[in-house]
């Protein structure tokens, strides 16, 4: 199938910031879907400019889909330097709506499925929550290596988050006024201060609570979230283990929740780890079709492999 590609840009806030949108369209009338990345990501962990990736594939399976690029990453506007002062509480507040909308104005009222990878999942719901209304145009949600808060421990867990992400990165930051992650090779994108110390927050084994104290753990027993698939990697020892994962899935209490965990133990090719269930050639033979029946409708054929 021929996919139609295009760009859209979509401003939020007061200050003049854009967030991107890659749109890759496989059928007029296909259902469809936003995806959101994570902490020092982009949009770029879905798609490439040859046609692999998560986006390409479901793109040609028929569907429409919307590639974000959050606030100051990817080819957002302006990028993320050290006058940049939004956190994790404008992702969630204004920009995920504001992408919601976006979709409203090309497609009309249609319904959306989301897709995230790691912290997308959290912003994501997190902003279900914080604006029920959301929910009613969300047909299903699928996270990939998605947890909220870290529990687990071992001695990646000792050096990459209690060491790398809350100590240095730190420190880094009171010189830089921001997390350079690009030029320390942490990952494919900044984060702000602010993005850094809400996130770093919320890993730890607290209460789900935004700074002004709403409740997000609480809301998600008032308000059901969709049907939700949270995929997480057997080889994936603290960014998204499979312990957390199901943690955060018992967190958002979704009437329908699934734990799939991608590993030749569940049947799968690979040991699958933080990045490469979603970037490995061997998934869109391997796990990718699991999506596709999540999106169907078809719950019952993702098994619980936790």
């Amino acid at each position: 199938m021929e996919i139609q590609e295009s760009d859209l840009w979509v401003p939020v806030g007061s200050g003049g910031d854009r967030l991107y949108i890659r749109r890759l369209q496989g059928s007029v009338n296909g259902e469809a879907v936003l995806m959101v990345h994570g902490v020092m990501a982009n949009g770029r962990i879905f798609y490439t400019d040859s046609g692999k990736g998560l986006a390409p594939f479901l793109a040609r399976a028929g569907f429409d889909v919307y590639v974000a690029d959050l606030r100051g990453r990817g080819r957002s506007t302006p990028k993320i330097d050290r006058q940049a002062r939004h956190g994790q509480t404008e992702i969630i507040r204004e920009d995920i709506p504001a992408l919601f909308e976006a979709i409203r104005r090309e497609r009309g009222e249609v319904p959306v499925h989301c897709l995230a990878h790691s912290w997308g999942g959290v912003h994501m719901t997190s902003s279900l929550l914080w604006q029920p209304a959301l929910i009613e145009r969300v047909k299903s949600c699928v996270w990939f290596g998605s947890k909220r808060s870290i529990r687990v421990f071992n001695l990646n867990k000792l050096f990459e988050v209690d060491l790398l992400w809350n100590r240095i990165a730190r420190w880094v930051i009171r010189r830089y006024g921001y997390l350079p992650a690009t030029r320390m090779r942490l990952g494919a994108d900044d984060e702000t201060d602010r993005s850094h110390y809400q996130s770093m927050q919320w890993a730890k084994p607290l209460p789900w609570v935004d700074d002004d104290g709403f409740n997000y753990a609480n809301a998600a027993r008032r308000h059901p979230l969709p049907p939700t698939l949270y995929f997480a990697a057997q080889n994936d020892p603290c960014r998204g283990h499979p312990h957390d994962v199901a943690r955060f899935r018992d967190e958002c209490a979704a009437p329908l929740g699934v734990v799939h965990r991608l590993g030749r133990a569940t049947g799968h090719r690979h040991d699958y780890d933080h990045v490469s269930l979603l970037t490995h050639p061997d998934a869109p033979d391997d796990h990718f079709p699991l999506v596709l029946d999540w999106l169907a409708g078809r719950y019952e054929t993702v098994a619980e492999r936790r």
